[in-house]
């Protein structure tokens, strides 16, 4: 990742509206701001959340508070509690979370 062109600033995440994702099951909440080529997004999960799709983007993701449970499409599985990160490249490893508690999560990609 090269980050240029982008100017000091701050980000009040509560001032972003939420979008609304579902899953197979429960809601996923995103609040995105772009930064040139940069996503960055405040995602909350609601309780029983499972992703309806396995993801191939890459991200940088920091759990916040509660739980994520992430499965790789090898079966691996791996839990993220608060102050936890994982890092995955575009197209290395089809991912998709889930939680039974919820998750607040921080992810760049």
């Amino acid at each position: 990742m090269q980050i240029s062109a982008i100017p000091f600033g701050t980000t009040d995440w509560s001032q972003i509206e939420a979008t609304e994702h579902p899953g197979e099951t429960g809601l996923a909440y995103w609040r995105t701001a772009t930064f040139g080529d940069i996503r960055v997004r405040m995602v909350e999960y609601t309780p029983g959340y499972l992703a309806d799709h396995w993801c191939s983007k890459g991200h940088i993701l920091l759990c916040l508070e509660g739980e994520l449970e992430t499965e790789l499409a090898d079966g691996r599985r791996f839990t993220l509690r608060p102050g936890m990160s994982y890092q995955v490249a575009d197209r290395a490893e089809p991912h998709r979370s889930s939680t039974a508690v919820g998750a607040r999560l921080f992810v760049v990609d």
